[in-house]
């Protein structure tokens, strides 16, 4: 069962673990909805890189951004965004 559904807010976590994560480093700690439940399971791939997975499972989802989030003087329109795929692991509902 997904921890999120299609129009849920959530903030992506802002932690810097040492190694090499999937999120981008500017993304971190901004807010954004989510868009689209992949509804495929799929494996930690941070976790697996790492060999500490053991097999459990998790969500990804697309998760559509405001430009104005990422840079908060942002001239264009307001219905600028970016999509991007996130692990749930780095999801949290507000």
């Amino acid at each position: 069962m997904p921890k999120f559904a299609k129009g849920d807010a959530v903030s992506i976590a802002d932690r810097s673990p040492v190694g090499h994560y999937r999120m981008p480093t500017y993304l971190r700690g901004k807010r954004g909805t989510i868009e689209l439940v992949i509804g495929t399971m799929a494996v930690d791939n941070e976790e697996e890189a790492f060999g500490r997975n053991a097999g459990s499972k998790g969500h990804y989802y697309r998760v559509a951004i405001p430009m104005t989030e990422i840079w908060p003087d942002y001239v264009g329109s307001p219905n600028d965004g970016l999509r991007i795929e996130i692990f749930e692991n780095w999801l949290e509902r507000i």
